[in-house]
């Protein structure tokens, strides 16, 4: 299956927005920072993420950005999707052209296979990721790495 780094750092990202923007929007610098993820590559995710309704940006001091909807309501596969990443397991791209121009053996196998990882990824929300035990020990850990000076993230992770 093809997921490339587009769709892994768009999901990470966003989880990190949804745990991180409960109180105030959140810089695309403080997630770069937690998540080791360029700058310029993250805006280039979110001018994507702000088109397809997932995000909104704030502007000014203090600005940042922050869910455009609730959490519950934004699904794994809606961010794959806004960035332009197909979750794909055929060779061809589900064009039908898998073996020299023709269709493989195997192809309904995986554009099934396709179709299903894609629903499973439509049934996980940002909400459901943000209460998971590791998602919050994680969090936990990159927040004291930034902020050693005892920033609590309880708050935030409730």
């Amino acid at each position: 299956m093809r997921l490339t780094t587009k769709g892994r750092y768009a999901v990470t990202a966003m989880l990190d927005l949804a745990i991180h923007a409960r109180l105030e929007p959140v810089s695309l610098a403080d997630i770069s920072e937690r998540q080791s993820i360029s700058i310029s590559y993250l805006e280039q995710l979110f001018a994507k993420l702000r088109k397809g309704g997932l995000v909104s940006s704030v502007r000014g001091p203090g600005g940042g950005y922050q869910l455009a909807r609730h959490g519950s309501e934004i699904f794994v596969a809606q961010i794959i999707d806004a960035v332009d990443e197909l979750v794909d397991a055929t060779r061809c791209a589900g064009q039908g052209d898998c073996q020299q121009g023709m269709m493989c053996l195997t192809h309904d196998l995986w554009t099934d296979l396709s179709a299903r990882i894609h629903s499973f990824l439509s049934n996980i929300s940002l909400e459901e990721l943000v209460h998971r035990r590791g998602v919050q020990a994680v969090a936990l850990r990159q927040s004291k790495v930034l902020h050693p000076e005892g920033h609590d993230l309880g708050l935030l992770l409730m």
